[in-house]
């Protein structure tokens, strides 16, 4: 029960913040790409939720982690903390006073995008036991070098990138993707940090890095 109490809690606290952060600058609620938005973030994570905390509680538990032990992760954490409120805010005050305007149909090939990073996401969860939020080492860790893990060395990363950068769009905002464009350069350094340590802490993974040579984007990097 207290997982569950904390989950919903984090839930409805992001979905407020959320809110909060996109419909108090548009001053409106009459803001359909704030509600799009919500929709695509929150009922899969609604869904999402649930199936882990029936089937996978523990893999649940580290999702709802934010307790970074490595200095550099903790910047990468703090640089997104500013990143993701100041992109929203943008986005809002962008459709408030109609400085650009996305076509639709780019807006729905943003929120395809978003929703294929979703599946990829929930796929990488379903493949790693250990997924934790924070970078480090668990008892009885072992390297996973299936599924996506046999395409890039961090396919969550990958997610992410593909459900991040379309947010501005999805929002119908040029100007948000100014903010969102620091979420690469985050992902890297924490990319280059996690390495290291799982290098040093966690047997097989030198050897994994041999066998697939891509960190985050195929043939890319």
């Amino acid at each position: 029960m207290k997982l569950f109490f904390n989950a919903l809690t984090k839930y409805i606290m992001g979905f407020l913040l959320v809110g909060a952060l996109l419909f108090l600058p548009a001053w409106t609620l009459r803001y359909p790409g704030a509600w799009l938005f919500v929709a695509l973030l929150f009922l899969p994570m609604l869904l999402l939720g649930i199936v882990l905390f029936a089937k996978a509680p523990s893999l649940l538990e580290k999702r709802l982690n934010h307790k970074e032990r490595e200095r550099t992760q903790r910047g990468v954490i703090a640089l997104s903390g500013l990143m993701f409120p100041i992109g929203f805010i943008l986005s809002a005050l962008d459709f408030r006073f109609a400085w650009s305007a996305v076509p639709p149909w780019l807006v729905v090939l943003a929120s395809l995008l978003f929703l294929v990073g979703y599946g990829a996401y929930a796929e990488v969860m379903r493949e790693n036991a250990y997924l934790s939020r924070t970078v480090e080492v668990q008892q009885g860790q072992k390297v996973i070098s299936t599924g996506l893990y046999g395409v890039v060395r961090h396919p969550m990363y990958l997610a992410t990138l593909l459900m991040f950068l379309p947010i501005p769009l999805i929002l119908g905002s040029f100007w948000g993707l100014i903010p969102f464009a620091l979420y690469p350069v985050a992902i890297v350094v924490r990319i280059v940090n996690e390495e290291k340590v799982l290098t040093d802490g966690l047997e097989g993974y030198a050897e994994y890095k041999t066998k697939v040579k891509y960190r985050l984007i195929p043939f890319v990097w």
